[in-house]
């Protein structure tokens, strides 16, 4: 797919204002098993992705991914700023400038084999890898990717009946069970946007 610089504004804008105008649910799903910033950490960082938009934009596909995880790096905070600046960082590390299905689902890959390692977490342990991954095996499945927001949303969904075993939410133990954790919901958000965007395109 061809992603020149106007659709990567878009992709920016889309993503970030998706972000923001869900910040508040985000931290109200945070405030039940988490120290309650999640969504004000998120929304700080991407309202600093979208104030760069058309610097960002202006680079190639793996500079721009890369400098959006970078402004997140520095702009989320806690243990999310550095996660979701890995998932980007990483992904712009392996996607091409014009890449097929194939190669994003490669750099996706790439991506969430990083943000395991980051955070010393695996799936089912209630984190937005329980999103990736599902979304992950559905594209190397060769799924319709226009199937993969509503995949992404029951993955994050279905974090709510697990126990967390990483992060603040871990230390609640079995009051963990019963919450939707806000880093799957803020990653099926992000997924979202991104495919409504390019399906768009």
């Amino acid at each position: 797919m061809h992603i020149d610089e106007a659709l990567r504004k878009r992709l920016i804008q889309t993503v970030a204002e998706t972000v923001i105008a869900h910040a508040e649910d985000l931290t109200e799903l945070d405030q039940a098993i988490g120290d309650g910033d999640h969504g004000l950490n998120m929304r700080r960082g991407f309202e600093a992705v979208l104030a760069d938009r058309d610097k960002i934009a202006a680079q190639s596909l793996p500079k721009a991914l890369h400098a959006v995880g970078m402004t997140l790096v520095m702009k989320v905070g806690g243990a999310s700023g550095p996660l979701y600046g890995t998932l980007f960082m990483q992904l712009g590390k392996s996607i091409p400038d014009e890449p097929t299905l194939a190669d994003a689902t490669e750099a996706l890959a790439a991506a969430f084999g990083a943000v395991k390692m980051r955070g010393k977490s695996d799936v089912g342990a209630k984190t937005m890898l329980d999103v990736i991954a599902p979304v992950l095996a559905a594209l190397r499945d060769g799924a319709d990717p226009r199937g993969l927001p509503a995949l992404a949303d029951a993955a994050a969904a279905a974090t709510k009946p697990m126990r967390a075993v990483r992060g603040r939410a871990s230390f609640l133990g079995d009051r963990s069970i019963g919450h939707i954790d806000p880093g799957a919901r803020s990653t099926a958000l992000i997924l979202r946007a991104i495919c409504d965007t390019l399906g768009a395109a």
